[in-house]
C-alpha cells in the first residue's frame, strides 16, 4: 500500500538546536533595526528550579501532624540582629520590589492591600513612595536604591524597613529602565526629571564604592531612623557567598538574595537570559556563609526569583531561608497574562503566557502602564482581594507540605526533608540524589 499525501523522497525540514527559529528572528531583529532588545518579564530559558527538589513526607519513620487539628506555625519576625522595631508577618511570603513608574498607582494599591490583608509586606521599588501604597500598607519596606529617585528622610521615617538595592536577580551588575512612554507627570515628578523622556537607574550606588563604604551608609540610615527600622541589602545572585557575607559584615538586619528567574520591568534580553544564578544555586552558599559567620536565622534571609507556589515557599524554607518575595507572580495574580485579554494581546503582536514588552506602557491589564485609560481597569479593591487570596494559598500550600513532613512551624523544614531529581540540583543544592545518600562532589566518594 503506498502513502498518496506523502513524497518519502523528500526529509522534513529540520532545525537547528543552535539556530533555532527564535535564534534566527533575534538576528534578523537585530540585522534590521541595529538596536538591542529590551523587555520585561525574567529569564524564559528553562533554568534548573524548585522542581527539581521532592520532599520526603512522613510515614514509618517520621510522624505527620493532622491538619484539621495541630497547629503549623507561619509567621516570622525580620530585622532582630539590631532594629528596635524589626517586623513581626503572620506569612513568610512578602511582596517583591516593583516600581510605582513601571507599575500603575492602581497596582500599587492592588499589592498593598493584598499583602495587608494577609499580615506580610510589600515593597515600594524605585521612584519612591506613593499614598496610595503607604495608606494601604500595613507593613511597606522601602527601596533605597542607585537611582535615588524620590528618595528623601521623611519616606525613609515612614517606612517599615529599608531595603539597600545593589543588585536585581534578572540583572546583577546593572541598572534599570524606565521609557519615556512611562514616564508620565506624576512618576516625573517624583523623580524630579524630565516628564516623556527615558530614565536610567545606574548600576552601582552613588553613595559608595566598595562593603566599607556601605557600613557607613547602613549606619546613616540607622542614624535618619532612630535605629528603628530593620535594614535589607538586597543582591542579584552572581557570588552569594562573598556578597552575602560583606553585607552581614555591614551591619545588615536581613539579607535579600534574588536569582535570575526574577522578574524585571525592563531591561536588556542578553542581560536577562545570561548573567546571574539561579535561585536554586545561590541559596547553598548564601546560607553557607551565614552559617559561617555564625549568623544564620540571626540575620534573616529573604529568597526570590520565580517563586510560584507554595511547594516552591517550603523548599526555599527546607534550604535555609526565612521568608521569600514574589514579584511576577503577583503580577499574574492581579491579572497579568489573563487569557481573557487574548485579543488585545494579538493587537500587540503577542499571546497571554508571552507578553513582555511592559517597558512599551501599553499593558492592557491595567498593569505595567501609566495610561490612565489602561490603568483604570484595574479595580485595586478587587485586585487587593486576589492578591490575598493567592498568598493565603501560598501559605497553606506550605504549611500542608510542613504537616506532612511532621513539621509544627514551616521554620522547621529542613534539608533532611529533600532530595534532588536531578544531578545538577543535587550538585547545586548538596542534597542527596533521589534513591541513594549521594551528591556530586560529597566527601569520601
Amino acid at each position: 500500500m503506498t502513502d498518496q499525501h506523502h513524497d518519502f523522497t523528500k526529509t522534513e525540514p529540520r532545525f537547528s538546536s543552535t539556530f533555532d527559529p527564535f535564534t534566527i528572528s533575534q538576528i534578523q531583529r537585530a540585522a534590521s533595526t541595529g538596536i538591542y532588545d529590551i523587555r520585561g518579564g525574567g529569564t524564559k530559558r528553562k533554568l534548573p528550579h524548585f522542581d527539581d527538589l521532592l520532599f520526603l513526607g512522613a510515614s514509618v519513620s517520621r510522624y505527620p501532624l493532622e491538619g484539621y487539628r495541630e497547629r503549623c506555625g507561619t509567621e516570622v519576625v525580620l530585622g532582630t540582629r539590631f532594629a528596635k522595631k524589626p517586623i513581626h508577618l503572620k506569612t513568610p511570603v512578602t511582596i517583591a520590589g516593583m516600581s510605582f513608574g513601571a507599575l500603575s498607582a492602581q497596582a500599587k494599591e492592588a499589592l498593598g492591600r493584598g499583602a495587608s490583608a494577609v499580615g506580610t509586606s510589600t515593597t515600594t521599588g524605585d521612584g519612591g513612595m506613593t499614598p496610595e501604597e503607604r495608606g494601604h500598607s500595613s507593613t511597606l519596606v522601602y527601596q533605597y536604591l542607585p537611582s535615588r529617585y524620590g528618595m528623601n528622610p521623611d519616606d525613609l521615617r515612614r517606612a517599615d524597613a529599608i531595603e539597600v538595592v545593589i543588585g536585581q536577580g534578572a540583572k546583577p551588575g546593572g541598572g534599570g529602565m524606565l521609557l519615556g512612554q512611562k514616564i508620565s507627570a506624576r512618576v516625573a515628578k517624583m523623580r524630579d526629571l524630565p516628564e516623556g523622556i527615558d530614565q536610567r537607574s545606574a548600576c552601582r550606588h552613588p553613595d559608595w564604592t566598595g562593603p566599607d563604604d556601605l557600613e557607613i551608609k547602613i549606619e546613616e540610615l540607622r542614624e535618619i531612623t532612630n535605629w528603628e527600622k530593620p535594614i535589607y541589602v538586597k543582591v542579584g545572585a552572581s557570588r552569594p557567598y562573598y556578597d552575602i557575607s560583606l553585607a552581614v559584615k555591614a551591619g545588615a538586619d536581613v539579607v535579600v538574595l534574588d536569582g535570575m528567574q526574577g522578574g524585571t520591568a525592563a531591561t536588556q534580553e542578553v542581560f536577562i537570559e545570561h548573567v546571574g544564578l539561579p535561585i536554586l544555586a545561590a541559596i547553598r552558599p548564601a546560607v553557607q556563609a551565614l552559617q559561617d559567620l555564625g549568623l544564620h536565622r540571626k540575620v534573616q534571609l529573604i529568597v526570590s526569583g520565580g517563586i510560584r507556589t507554595g511547594a516552591d515557599v517550603a523548599k526555599a524554607l527546607a534550604l535555609g531561608a526565612d521568608a521569600v518575595a514574589i514579584g511576577t507572580a503577583a503580577l499574574i495574580a492581579l491579572g497579568d497574562q489573563n487569557p481573557e485579554l487574548a485579543a488585545e494581546y494579538a493587537k500587540l503582536g503577542s499571546v497571554p503566557g508571552a507578553y513582555d514588552d511592559w517597558q512599551d506602557g501599553r499593558d492592557p491589564a491595567g498593569i505595567t502602564t501609566q495610561d490612565p485609560a489602561l490603568a483604570a481597569r484595574l479595580d485595586p479593591i478587587v485586585g487587593g482581594r486576589r492578591i490575598a487570596n493567592y498568598l493565603s494559598v501560598l501559605t497553606m500550600e506550605a504549611q500542608t507540605i510542613a504537616r506532612a513532613c511532621g513539621k509544627s512551624h514551616v521554620h522547621n523544614l529542613e534539608p533532611e526533608d529533600l532530595v534532588a531529581l536531578t544531578m545538577e540540583a543535587a550538585a547545586m543544592t548538596r542534597l542527596p540524589l533521589a534513591g541513594t545518600d549521594w551528591y556530586p562532589g560529597k566527601a569520601g566518594f
